[in-house]
């Protein structure tokens, strides 16, 4: 099997389940992680026979990607915000309109030249303060999760990345847990925020795989994640501190609502979709 060939037969594939450009992505994706080769570079070689080991490699991949698993999944890696990270289905997979609340938290803060120490509520694969860590490195990071798996990943990213950052395994919807924690100076959170009824609505290779604790939150209490943060903010967040929050969609005036009763001034911002994906907070003035 040529690699021009194995490249024909992963998109005809691929079609059956993605759109045509989408389709595309994945399997030029695949063929650079199998040759080392960027696109340009595997015209050159298009008709040359691929090793055995690679079209071992290139099998397997391909019979996981036809049971709908993400390409990050398969991979075992996933970019953001121009880095390179480690994701298993331990993890969410990093998504662009977190790359834009990290920005506006990096700019915010630049503008601002608020404190020095940041934490990071339910980390996952440590994107958000990994990148965070590498735009400002005088910062003291802090990233904390639930799942002990999170964390392993999230320490591997932190040292792939040079980032020393420190990590912390703690409930944060148990407010006891709250007692060896510090006050920062911004608070970040990419939190559950998906309701329980939007599941069904949603892709299939997102709800076999990606991790549900990560995502979902009951219907009737979707909000719970930024009712504690703004609670926890109370007492552990300095003087004109700031609070950057991801939000569902469906959700902005709900979480605007909330934090202003708590006391916040609140700012919505859309993505570069023009959807409701993101909130900055601040104490009240």
């Amino acid at each position: 099997m040529t690699i021009r060939s194995a490249q024909q037969t992963l998109l005809a594939q691929l079609r059956q389940l993605y759109e045509e450009r989408e389709a595309a992505n994945i399997t030029d994706w695949v063929m650079e992680y199998i040759t080392g080769k960027r696109k340009t570079d595997r015209l050159l070689v298009a008709h040359e026979m691929m090793p055995a080991e690679w079209q071992r490699i290139w099998h397997r991949i391909g019979q996981e990607l036809l049971t709908n698993k993400p390409v990050q999944y398969v991979l075992g890696e996933a970019w953001f915000a121009g880095l390179k990270f480690f994701v298993n289905e331990q993890v969410l997979i990093p998504r662009p309109e977190t790359e834009e609340l990290v920005e506006w938290l990096a700019q915010s803060a630049g503008l601002k030249n608020t404190g020095h120490k940041l934490l990071d509520i339910g980390t996952g694969s440590g994107c958000i303060p990994v990148v965070l860590k590498k735009k400002i490195p005088e910062w003291q990071v802090t990233a904390l999760d639930t799942s002990a798996g999170a964390l392993a990943i999230a320490s591997k990213n932190a040292v792939l990345h040079k980032a020393d950052i420190e990590l912390l395994q703690l409930n944060f919807l148990d407010e006891n847990a709250w007692l060896p924690l510090t006050v920062y100076d911004c608070i970040v959170s990419n939190p559950p925020y998906i309701r329980q009824s939007e599941k069904e609505s949603m892709e299939k290779n997102v709800v076999a795989f990606e991790p549900g604790i990560a995502l979902f939150v009951p219907d009737e209490d979707a909000l719970l994640f930024y009712r504690k943060i703004a609670l926890f903010a109370k007492t552990h967040l300095s003087k004109d501190g700031m609070i950057f929050l991801e939000i569902n969609e469906a959700l902005g005036d709900s979480v605007t609502e909330l934090l202003i009763r708590e006391g916040y001034t609140a700012e919505l911002k859309k993505d570069l979709q023009g959807k409701d994906r993101m909130i900055k907070a601040t104490w009240g003035t």
